[in-house]
Protein backbone atom coordinates (compact mmCIF):
# COMPACT_ATOMS: atom_id res chain seq x y z
CA UNK A 1 0.00 0.00 0.00
CA UNK A 2 0.97 3.82 -0.41
CA UNK A 3 2.02 3.72 3.42
CA UNK A 4 4.65 1.21 3.02
CA UNK A 5 6.01 1.96 -0.29
CA UNK A 6 6.92 5.16 1.06
CA UNK A 7 7.40 4.87 4.70
CA UNK A 8 6.84 7.58 7.75
CA UNK A 9 6.95 10.48 4.90
CA UNK A 10 3.70 9.14 3.58
CA UNK A 11 2.31 8.45 7.32
CA UNK A 12 2.34 12.36 7.67
CA UNK A 13 1.34 12.88 4.18
CA UNK A 14 -1.78 10.60 4.83
CA UNK A 15 -2.72 11.92 8.43
CA UNK A 16 -2.84 15.41 6.59
CA UNK A 17 -4.94 13.85 4.16
CA UNK A 18 -7.40 12.36 6.68
CA UNK A 19 -7.80 15.72 8.21
CA UNK A 20 -8.05 18.11 5.56
CA UNK A 21 -10.87 15.97 4.60
CA UNK A 22 -12.22 15.59 7.82
CA UNK A 23 -12.48 19.42 7.63
CA UNK A 24 -14.49 19.51 4.29
CA UNK A 25 -16.60 16.53 5.37
CA UNK A 26 -17.66 18.54 8.35
CA UNK A 27 -17.94 22.18 6.18
CA UNK A 28 -20.72 19.60 4.02
CA UNK A 29 -22.43 18.22 7.01
CA UNK A 30 -23.45 21.22 8.11
CA UNK A 31 -24.78 22.35 4.76
CA UNK A 32 -26.75 19.16 4.05
CA UNK A 33 -28.15 18.72 7.53
CA UNK A 34 -25.91 15.10 7.60
CA UNK A 35 -24.47 14.18 10.94
CA UNK A 36 -20.63 14.71 10.14
CA UNK A 37 -19.78 11.17 11.17
CA UNK A 38 -21.38 9.44 8.47
CA UNK A 39 -19.08 11.57 6.27
CA UNK A 40 -15.94 10.70 7.98
CA UNK A 41 -16.70 7.04 8.39
CA UNK A 42 -17.64 7.26 4.14
CA UNK A 43 -14.24 8.63 3.81
CA UNK A 44 -11.91 5.86 5.80
CA UNK A 45 -14.28 3.18 3.46
CA UNK A 46 -13.58 4.87 0.15
CA UNK A 47 -9.56 5.22 0.82
CA UNK A 48 -9.74 1.87 2.63
CA UNK A 49 -8.20 -1.18 1.35
CA UNK A 50 -11.95 -2.11 -0.39
CA UNK A 51 -12.06 1.06 -1.85
CA UNK A 52 -9.04 3.49 -3.27
CA UNK A 53 -6.84 1.11 -1.80
CA UNK A 54 -4.49 3.92 -0.07
CA UNK A 55 -4.75 2.41 3.48
CA UNK A 56 -5.42 -1.00 4.45
CA UNK A 57 -6.00 -1.36 8.21
CA UNK A 58 -7.71 -4.14 9.66
CA UNK A 59 -6.06 -4.33 13.48
CA UNK A 60 -9.06 -3.78 15.75
CA UNK A 61 -6.85 -3.73 18.78
CA UNK A 62 -5.70 -0.55 17.50
CA UNK A 63 -8.58 1.00 16.33
CA UNK A 64 -9.98 0.15 19.98
CA UNK A 65 -6.79 1.72 21.45
CA UNK A 66 -7.93 5.34 19.59
CA UNK A 67 -11.53 5.24 19.75
CA UNK A 68 -11.24 4.77 23.72
CA UNK A 69 -8.95 7.68 23.47
CA UNK A 70 -10.77 10.06 21.36
CA UNK A 71 -13.86 9.01 23.39
CA UNK A 72 -11.84 10.62 26.76
CA UNK A 73 -11.30 14.11 24.77
CA UNK A 74 -15.00 13.50 23.37
CA UNK A 75 -16.75 13.25 26.60
CA UNK A 76 -13.93 15.64 28.53
CA UNK A 77 -14.67 18.04 26.12
CA UNK A 78 -18.63 17.66 26.21
CA UNK A 79 -18.82 17.88 29.89
CA UNK A 80 -16.68 21.25 29.97
CA UNK A 81 -19.45 22.89 28.00
CA UNK A 82 -22.03 21.54 30.48
CA UNK A 83 -23.99 23.48 32.33
CA UNK A 84 -24.82 22.92 35.60
CA UNK A 85 -27.89 24.64 36.58
CA UNK A 86 -28.96 23.52 33.50
CA UNK A 87 -28.21 19.42 33.91
CA UNK A 88 -29.54 19.42 37.70
CA UNK A 89 -32.91 19.41 36.67
CA UNK A 90 -32.99 16.82 34.36
CA UNK A 91 -30.61 14.93 36.23
CA UNK A 92 -33.07 11.95 37.44
CA UNK A 93 -34.33 11.45 34.16
CA UNK A 94 -31.02 11.22 32.31
CA UNK A 95 -29.85 8.79 34.72
CA UNK A 96 -32.81 6.71 34.14
CA UNK A 97 -32.86 6.72 30.76
CA UNK A 98 -28.33 5.89 31.15
CA UNK A 99 -28.96 3.11 33.15
CA UNK A 100 -33.10 1.74 33.15
CA UNK A 101 -33.26 2.61 29.48
CA UNK A 102 -29.90 0.94 28.92
CA UNK A 103 -30.89 -2.03 29.93
CA UNK A 104 -34.25 -1.80 28.10
CA UNK A 105 -32.91 -1.31 24.69
CA UNK A 106 -30.26 -3.47 25.09
CA UNK A 107 -32.93 -6.80 25.98
CA UNK A 108 -34.95 -5.81 23.13
CA UNK A 109 -32.18 -5.62 20.48
CA UNK A 110 -30.69 -8.53 22.02
CA UNK A 111 -34.07 -10.87 21.81
CA UNK A 112 -34.48 -9.38 18.63
CA UNK A 113 -31.13 -10.42 17.56
CA UNK A 114 -31.43 -13.85 18.92
CA UNK A 115 -34.73 -14.48 17.10
CA UNK A 116 -33.86 -12.73 13.95
CA UNK A 117 -29.64 -14.08 13.83
CA UNK A 118 -28.02 -16.88 13.74
CA UNK A 119 -26.64 -16.08 17.37
CA UNK A 120 -27.08 -17.67 20.67
CA UNK A 121 -29.17 -15.96 23.17
CA UNK A 122 -25.40 -14.98 25.17
CA UNK A 123 -24.11 -12.96 21.28
CA UNK A 124 -27.36 -11.92 21.12
CA UNK A 125 -28.01 -9.80 24.55
CA UNK A 126 -23.71 -8.69 23.61
CA UNK A 127 -24.71 -7.75 20.18
CA UNK A 128 -28.24 -5.72 22.64
CA UNK A 129 -25.57 -4.24 24.83
CA UNK A 130 -23.02 -2.76 22.30
CA UNK A 131 -25.96 -0.56 20.46
CA UNK A 132 -27.76 0.08 23.52
CA UNK A 133 -25.91 3.49 24.38
CA UNK A 134 -26.70 6.94 22.65
CA UNK A 135 -23.21 7.92 21.79
CA UNK A 136 -21.60 11.21 22.84
CA UNK A 137 -19.94 12.55 20.08
CA UNK A 138 -22.77 12.37 17.80
CA UNK A 139 -25.27 13.69 20.22
CA UNK A 140 -23.10 16.74 21.40
CA UNK A 141 -21.88 17.29 17.83
CA UNK A 142 -25.63 17.19 16.41
CA UNK A 143 -27.20 19.29 19.01
CA UNK A 144 -24.13 21.71 19.26
CA UNK A 145 -25.87 24.06 16.09
CA UNK A 146 -29.82 22.80 16.54
CA UNK A 147 -32.02 25.27 18.54
CA UNK A 148 -33.67 22.15 20.67
CA UNK A 149 -35.39 23.69 23.76
CA UNK A 150 -33.28 23.83 26.72
CA UNK A 151 -34.57 20.98 28.54
CA UNK A 152 -34.31 18.70 26.08
CA UNK A 153 -31.07 19.41 24.77
CA UNK A 154 -29.61 18.91 28.21
CA UNK A 155 -31.61 15.69 28.80
CA UNK A 156 -29.84 14.23 25.61
CA UNK A 157 -26.52 15.52 26.65
CA UNK A 158 -26.61 14.30 29.95
CA UNK A 159 -27.87 11.13 29.12
CA UNK A 160 -25.70 10.69 26.00
CA UNK A 161 -22.41 11.33 28.65
CA UNK A 162 -23.46 9.17 31.41
CA UNK A 163 -24.92 6.03 29.35
CA UNK A 164 -21.45 4.91 28.46
CA UNK A 165 -20.61 3.59 31.42
CA UNK A 166 -23.26 0.88 31.60
CA UNK A 167 -22.95 0.03 27.63
CA UNK A 168 -19.51 -0.66 28.32
CA UNK A 169 -19.79 -2.78 31.96
CA UNK A 170 -22.49 -4.70 29.93
CA UNK A 171 -20.46 -5.19 27.07
CA UNK A 172 -17.54 -6.82 29.13
CA UNK A 173 -19.72 -8.55 31.23
CA UNK A 174 -21.32 -10.43 28.57
CA UNK A 175 -18.14 -10.93 26.60
CA UNK A 176 -16.70 -12.59 30.11
CA UNK A 177 -20.22 -14.91 30.26
CA UNK A 178 -19.23 -16.32 26.43
CA UNK A 179 -15.86 -16.86 27.03
CA UNK A 180 -16.02 -18.04 30.68
CA UNK A 181 -18.90 -20.63 31.11
CA UNK A 182 -18.12 -20.21 34.94
CA UNK A 183 -19.15 -17.22 35.48
CA UNK A 184 -22.44 -15.68 36.73
CA UNK A 185 -24.59 -12.41 36.09
CA UNK A 186 -25.17 -12.39 39.85
CA UNK A 187 -21.36 -11.76 40.30
CA UNK A 188 -20.88 -8.85 37.97
CA UNK A 189 -23.80 -7.03 39.98
CA UNK A 190 -21.07 -5.96 42.37
CA UNK A 191 -18.93 -4.73 39.67
CA UNK A 192 -21.47 -2.36 38.38
CA UNK A 193 -21.80 -0.73 41.58
CA UNK A 194 -18.55 -0.86 42.09
CA UNK A 195 -17.32 0.74 38.72
CA UNK A 196 -20.43 3.16 39.31
CA UNK A 197 -19.20 4.59 42.24
CA UNK A 198 -15.61 4.42 41.71
CA UNK A 199 -16.54 6.97 38.50
CA UNK A 200 -18.72 9.51 40.82
CA UNK A 201 -16.13 9.61 43.57
CA UNK A 202 -12.46 10.00 41.99
CA UNK A 203 -14.49 11.95 39.17
CA UNK A 204 -15.42 14.57 41.69
CA UNK A 205 -11.85 14.67 43.03
CA UNK A 206 -10.35 14.70 39.69
CA UNK A 207 -12.66 17.40 39.18
CA UNK A 208 -11.76 19.58 41.88
CA UNK A 209 -8.25 18.98 41.89
CA UNK A 210 -7.62 19.80 38.67
CA UNK A 211 -9.47 23.35 38.68
CA UNK A 212 -8.02 23.86 42.00
CA UNK A 213 -4.30 23.24 40.22
CA UNK A 214 -5.23 25.30 37.68
CA UNK A 215 -6.28 28.34 39.28
CA UNK A 216 -3.53 28.08 41.28
CA UNK A 217 -0.38 26.69 39.54
CA UNK A 218 1.61 29.95 37.52
CA UNK A 219 2.93 28.32 34.62
CA UNK A 220 5.47 30.11 32.07
CA UNK A 221 2.81 30.16 29.21
CA UNK A 222 -0.85 30.14 29.17
CA UNK A 223 -0.57 27.58 26.43
CA UNK A 224 0.05 25.15 28.92
CA UNK A 225 -3.13 25.82 30.95
CA UNK A 226 -5.24 23.66 28.36
CA UNK A 227 -2.61 21.04 27.87
CA UNK A 228 -2.94 20.73 31.99
CA UNK A 229 -6.49 20.26 31.30
CA UNK A 230 -6.27 17.34 28.83
CA UNK A 231 -3.30 15.74 31.31
CA UNK A 232 -5.86 15.54 34.04
CA UNK A 233 -8.93 14.21 31.53
CA UNK A 234 -6.17 11.19 30.70
CA UNK A 235 -4.96 10.84 34.18
CA UNK A 236 -8.80 10.91 35.28
CA UNK A 237 -9.64 7.98 33.06
CA UNK A 238 -6.26 5.88 33.75
CA UNK A 239 -6.35 5.90 37.14
CA UNK A 240 -10.16 5.51 37.54
CA UNK A 241 -9.67 2.18 35.04
CA UNK A 242 -7.17 0.98 36.95
CA UNK A 243 -8.64 0.51 40.37
CA UNK A 244 -11.50 -0.76 38.80
CA UNK A 245 -14.11 2.24 38.39
CA UNK A 246 -15.57 3.39 35.33
CA UNK A 247 -13.19 6.17 33.39
CA UNK A 248 -15.56 7.35 30.75
CA UNK A 249 -18.05 7.95 33.84
CA UNK A 250 -14.95 9.93 35.97
CA UNK A 251 -13.89 11.84 32.90
CA UNK A 252 -17.31 13.42 32.29
CA UNK A 253 -18.12 14.12 35.97
CA UNK A 254 -14.69 15.42 36.43
CA UNK A 255 -15.06 17.83 32.93
CA UNK A 256 -18.56 18.89 34.45
CA UNK A 257 -16.85 20.16 37.54
CA UNK A 258 -14.07 21.57 36.06
CA UNK A 259 -16.58 23.72 33.51
CA UNK A 260 -18.66 25.09 36.31
CA UNK A 261 -15.77 26.49 37.94
CA UNK A 262 -13.86 29.63 37.87
CA UNK A 263 -11.32 29.16 35.98
CA UNK A 264 -7.95 30.65 34.92
CA UNK A 265 -8.02 31.17 30.90
CA UNK A 266 -11.04 29.69 30.99
CA UNK A 267 -11.90 30.55 26.81
CA UNK A 268 -8.09 28.91 26.31
CA UNK A 269 -8.72 25.89 27.86
CA UNK A 270 -12.10 25.54 26.31
CA UNK A 271 -11.56 26.80 22.82
CA UNK A 272 -8.21 24.16 22.60
CA UNK A 273 -10.36 21.78 24.36
CA UNK A 274 -12.81 21.92 21.45
CA UNK A 275 -10.47 21.97 18.77
CA UNK A 276 -8.72 18.69 20.03
CA UNK A 277 -11.61 16.80 20.17
CA UNK A 278 -12.89 17.51 17.13
CA UNK A 279 -9.35 16.49 16.00
CA UNK A 280 -10.07 13.23 17.67
CA UNK A 281 -13.52 12.39 16.29
CA UNK A 282 -12.41 13.22 12.99
CA UNK A 283 -9.35 10.43 12.90
CA UNK A 284 -11.54 8.57 15.01
CA UNK A 285 -14.38 8.36 12.41
CA UNK A 286 -12.26 7.62 9.59
CA UNK A 287 -10.13 4.97 11.57
CA UNK A 288 -13.36 3.08 12.18
CA UNK A 289 -14.36 3.46 8.52
CA UNK A 290 -11.18 2.00 7.24
CA UNK A 291 -11.70 -1.43 9.65
CA UNK A 292 -14.79 -2.01 7.87
CA UNK A 293 -14.77 -3.73 4.66
CA UNK A 294 -17.59 -2.45 2.00
CA UNK A 295 -17.80 -5.87 0.45
CA UNK A 296 -18.51 -7.40 3.53
CA UNK A 297 -20.35 -4.30 5.52
CA UNK A 298 -23.08 -4.21 2.16
CA UNK A 299 -23.41 -7.68 1.51
CA UNK A 300 -27.00 -8.95 1.11
CA UNK A 301 -27.18 -10.57 4.25
CA UNK A 302 -25.74 -7.84 6.80
CA UNK A 303 -27.67 -5.41 4.92
CA UNK A 304 -30.90 -7.72 5.63
CA UNK A 305 -30.78 -8.36 9.51
CA UNK A 306 -28.62 -4.53 9.62
CA UNK A 307 -31.78 -2.73 8.49
CA UNK A 308 -34.44 -5.06 10.45
CA UNK A 309 -32.54 -4.54 13.41
CA UNK A 310 -32.35 -0.66 12.93
CA UNK A 311 -36.04 -0.74 12.29
CA UNK A 312 -36.39 -2.27 15.52
CA UNK A 313 -34.14 -0.02 18.05
CA UNK A 314 -35.37 3.00 15.83
CA UNK A 315 -39.03 2.85 15.97
CA UNK A 316 -39.85 0.10 19.11
CA UNK A 317 -36.74 -0.03 21.43
CA UNK A 318 -35.49 3.07 21.96
CA UNK A 319 -38.93 4.42 22.45
CA UNK A 320 -40.32 1.45 24.52
CA UNK A 321 -36.86 2.32 26.50
CA UNK A 322 -37.53 5.99 26.77
CA UNK A 323 -41.29 5.88 27.84
CA UNK A 324 -40.81 3.29 30.52
CA UNK A 325 -37.53 5.18 31.63
CA UNK A 326 -39.68 8.71 32.17
CA UNK A 327 -43.13 7.66 33.49
CA UNK A 328 -44.43 10.45 36.05
CA UNK A 329 -40.92 12.19 35.07
CA UNK A 330 -42.97 15.34 34.29
CA UNK A 331 -42.43 14.87 30.50
CA UNK A 332 -45.35 15.27 27.69
CA UNK A 333 -45.65 12.69 25.26
CA UNK A 334 -44.03 15.06 22.63
CA UNK A 335 -40.66 15.79 24.62
CA UNK A 336 -40.87 11.52 25.42
CA UNK A 337 -41.21 11.15 21.44
CA UNK A 338 -38.64 13.71 20.75
CA UNK A 339 -36.22 11.81 23.31
CA UNK A 340 -36.71 8.50 21.17
CA UNK A 341 -35.79 9.95 18.09
CA UNK A 342 -33.11 11.79 19.07
CA UNK A 343 -31.19 8.62 20.89
CA UNK A 344 -28.57 8.71 18.33
CA UNK A 345 -25.71 5.27 17.98
CA UNK A 346 -22.61 6.66 16.51
CA UNK A 347 -18.93 6.49 17.99
CA UNK A 348 -19.34 4.20 21.54
CA UNK A 349 -20.65 1.15 19.33
CA UNK A 350 -18.59 0.68 16.80
CA UNK A 351 -15.64 0.68 19.54
CA UNK A 352 -17.31 -1.69 21.71
CA UNK A 353 -17.72 -3.82 18.55
CA UNK A 354 -14.43 -4.45 18.31
CA UNK A 355 -13.89 -5.72 21.85
CA UNK A 356 -15.03 -9.47 20.72
CA UNK A 357 -13.32 -8.86 17.18
CA UNK A 358 -9.91 -8.19 19.67
CA UNK A 359 -11.07 -10.99 22.29
CA UNK A 360 -11.69 -13.75 19.01
CA UNK A 361 -14.96 -14.44 19.64
CA UNK A 362 -17.28 -16.44 17.54
CA UNK A 363 -19.14 -14.40 15.00
CA UNK A 364 -17.43 -11.38 16.01
CA UNK A 365 -16.75 -10.11 12.81
CA UNK A 366 -20.65 -10.57 12.03
CA UNK A 367 -21.56 -8.66 15.15
CA UNK A 368 -19.05 -5.90 14.03
CA UNK A 369 -20.35 -5.21 10.61
CA UNK A 370 -24.05 -5.44 11.71
CA UNK A 371 -23.03 -3.03 14.20
CA UNK A 372 -21.50 -0.28 11.97
CA UNK A 373 -24.39 -0.58 9.85
CA UNK A 374 -26.79 0.01 12.81
CA UNK A 375 -24.96 3.00 12.97
CA UNK A 376 -25.27 4.28 9.75
CA UNK A 377 -28.33 3.96 9.19
CA UNK A 378 -29.14 5.36 12.94
CA UNK A 379 -27.02 8.43 12.13
CA UNK A 380 -28.22 9.29 8.55
CA UNK A 381 -32.56 8.67 9.79
CA UNK A 382 -32.22 10.07 12.73
CA UNK A 383 -29.43 12.32 12.43
CA UNK A 384 -30.44 14.47 9.62
CA UNK A 385 -33.98 14.69 10.65
CA UNK A 386 -33.46 15.92 14.24
CA UNK A 387 -33.94 19.68 13.34
CA UNK A 388 -37.44 18.70 11.46
CA UNK A 389 -38.81 16.43 14.48
CA UNK A 390 -37.94 19.82 17.01
CA UNK A 391 -39.75 22.03 14.53
CA UNK A 392 -42.90 19.65 14.25
CA UNK A 393 -43.75 18.56 17.96
CA UNK A 394 -43.11 22.44 18.34
CA UNK A 395 -39.77 21.68 20.48
CA UNK A 396 -37.63 24.25 18.88
CA UNK A 397 -36.19 26.66 21.11
CA UNK A 398 -34.69 30.54 20.65
CA UNK A 399 -32.21 30.79 18.71
CA UNK A 400 -28.32 30.13 19.95
CA UNK A 401 -27.12 33.95 20.73
CA UNK A 402 -23.62 33.52 20.37
CA UNK A 403 -20.99 35.74 19.01
CA UNK A 404 -19.51 35.11 15.74
CA UNK A 405 -16.18 36.87 16.48
CA UNK A 406 -13.30 36.21 18.89
CA UNK A 407 -10.42 38.06 20.78
CA UNK A 408 -7.33 36.39 21.10
CA UNK A 409 -4.58 37.32 24.11
CA UNK A 410 -1.08 37.34 23.06
CA UNK A 411 0.86 35.07 26.09
CA UNK A 412 1.52 37.13 28.72
CA UNK A 413 3.81 34.89 30.60
CA UNK A 414 3.72 34.56 34.40
CA UNK A 415 1.37 37.87 34.47
CA UNK A 416 -2.17 36.70 35.85
CA UNK A 417 -4.06 38.63 33.14
CA UNK A 418 -7.30 36.97 31.57
CA UNK A 419 -9.65 38.11 29.38
CA UNK A 420 -13.28 37.99 30.97
CA UNK A 421 -16.22 37.36 28.18
CA UNK A 422 -19.56 37.87 29.45
CA UNK A 423 -23.23 38.04 27.79
CA UNK A 424 -25.43 40.41 29.83
CA UNK A 425 -29.47 39.77 30.35
CA UNK A 426 -32.31 41.70 31.00
CA UNK A 427 -32.11 40.94 34.78
CA UNK A 428 -28.30 42.11 35.20
CA UNK A 429 -28.03 44.94 37.57
CA UNK A 430 -25.89 46.71 35.12
CA UNK A 431 -27.80 47.18 32.17
CA UNK A 432 -28.60 50.55 31.97
CA UNK A 433 -25.33 51.71 33.34
CA UNK A 434 -22.70 53.81 32.18
CA UNK A 435 -19.42 52.54 32.16
CA UNK A 436 -18.03 54.93 34.90
CA UNK A 437 -20.52 54.29 37.41
CA UNK A 438 -19.48 50.17 37.73
CA UNK A 439 -18.32 49.36 40.70
CA UNK A 440 -14.87 47.92 38.98
CA UNK A 441 -11.61 47.49 40.34
CA UNK A 442 -9.05 49.92 39.06
CA UNK A 443 -7.15 47.04 37.41
CA UNK A 444 -10.11 45.73 35.29
CA UNK A 445 -11.25 47.38 32.34
CA UNK A 446 -13.64 46.74 29.58
CA UNK A 447 -11.53 46.80 26.19
CA UNK A 448 -14.80 45.98 23.70
CA UNK A 449 -18.35 45.49 23.62
CA UNK A 450 -20.18 43.32 20.55
CA UNK A 451 -23.83 44.39 19.84
CA UNK A 452 -25.79 42.90 17.15
CA UNK A 453 -22.66 41.53 16.00
CA UNK A 454 -21.00 45.06 15.51
CA UNK A 455 -17.95 46.02 18.12
CA UNK A 456 -18.03 48.68 20.44
CA UNK A 457 -15.54 51.05 21.36
CA UNK A 458 -16.00 51.83 24.79
CA UNK A 459 -15.76 54.54 26.93
CA UNK A 460 -16.64 56.05 30.18
CA UNK A 461 -19.98 57.60 29.04
CA UNK A 462 -20.88 53.87 26.92
CA UNK A 463 -24.27 52.70 27.86
CA UNK A 464 -24.40 48.99 28.73
CA UNK A 465 -27.73 47.33 27.29
CA UNK A 466 -29.30 43.84 27.44
CA UNK A 467 -27.76 41.65 25.07
CA UNK A 468 -24.03 43.34 25.15
CA UNK A 469 -20.93 40.44 24.77
CA UNK A 470 -17.92 42.62 27.39
CA UNK A 471 -15.05 41.86 26.99
CA UNK A 472 -12.88 42.56 29.94
CA UNK A 473 -8.81 42.58 30.87
CA UNK A 474 -8.64 42.07 34.55
CA UNK A 475 -5.62 40.98 36.43
CA UNK A 476 -6.79 37.16 38.26
CA UNK A 477 -7.40 38.28 42.05
CA UNK A 478 -9.76 40.99 40.97
CA UNK A 479 -11.66 38.51 38.79
CA UNK A 480 -14.00 37.22 41.17
CA UNK A 481 -14.73 41.29 42.27
CA UNK A 482 -15.61 41.68 38.52
CA UNK A 483 -17.90 38.20 38.63
CA UNK A 484 -19.86 38.98 41.29
CA UNK A 485 -20.84 43.13 40.14
CA UNK A 486 -21.84 42.19 36.70
CA UNK A 487 -23.64 38.96 38.24
CA UNK A 488 -25.78 41.44 39.64
CA UNK A 489 -29.85 41.10 39.72
CA UNK A 490 -32.31 43.62 39.32
CA UNK A 491 -33.70 44.23 42.58
CA UNK A 492 -37.24 44.18 42.18
CA UNK A 493 -39.17 47.02 43.07
CA UNK A 494 -41.23 46.90 46.41
CA UNK A 495 -44.99 47.48 45.93
CA UNK A 496 -46.97 50.02 48.61
CA UNK A 497 -48.49 47.50 50.62
CA UNK A 498 -45.04 45.92 51.13
CA UNK A 499 -43.71 49.33 52.26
Amino acid sequence: MFIEAFGTDAFVLITAFLLFSGIVAAKFSSRWGLPALILFMIVGMIIGSDGLGIIYFDDAGVAQLFGVFALVLILFEGGLHTKWATVRSVAVPSLSLATIGVVLTSTLIGAAAFLLLDLSLMEGLLLGAIVGSTDAAAVFSVLKERNIKAKMGATLEAESGTNDPMAVFLTLSFIELISNEGSSIWMLIPTFFLQMGLGLVLGVLFGWTASFSINRIRLGSSALYPILSIAFALLTYGITAFVGGSGFLAVYIAALVIGNRELTYRYSIFQFNEGFAWMAQILMFIILGLLVFPDQLFSSEVMYDGIILSLLLIFVARPAAVFLSLIRLNYTFKEKLFISWAGLRGAVPIVLATFPVVDGLNNSQTLFNIVFFIVLTSALIQGSTISWMADRLNLVGPKKDTPHHSIELISMGKVAVEMIQYQTSQESAVVGSRLRDLSFPNHANINAIIRDNHVITPYGETEIKAGDFLYILVESKYKDQVTKELERKVTPKKTGSES
